[in-house]
């Protein structure tokens, strides 16, 4: 089994920064993509950034250049650094994994996840 545990979120300003962590536990050595997702509007989870077991990384169009997905395999952490926050990044935030082909970035291909973690952008 895998336990995901996020931290980091809370309220910035618009432009401001936060940085999201993820601790992985349990069978990590399992884990063959791990991406960061976030609610959208219909409630459904939507994909921000995905990184694969060999590095290869995703970015949703709206977040490119201004998030960066990262891991430190020695502490068994994901990070999110968010920079220039803006009010449309507002949402719930969850670190989801999953053990199968790395491809494609579907919620649905994710079996384990956290309990998100709020991030609020204000004005």
């Amino acid at each position: 089994q895998v336990q995901l545990v996020e931290s980091g979120g809370g309220l910035v300003q618009t432009g401001g920064s936060l940085s999201l962590s993820c601790a992985v536990s349990g069978d990590t050595d399992s884990i063959s993509a791990m991406g960061w997702y976030r609610l959208g509007p219909g409630n459904e989870r939507e994909a921000v950034a995905t990184m694969c077991k060999g590095g290869s990384r995703y970015y949703e169009d709206s977040v490119k250049a201004r998030f960066t997905i990262s891991r430190d395999n020695a502490k068994n952490t994901v990070y999110l650094q968010m920079n220039s926050l803006k009010l449309e990044d507002t949402a719930v935030y969850y670190c989801g994994a999953h053990s199968g082909l790395c491809i494609g970035t579907e919620a649905q291909d994710y079996i384990h996840w956290g309990q998100g973690t709020q991030v609020t952008v204000s004005s």
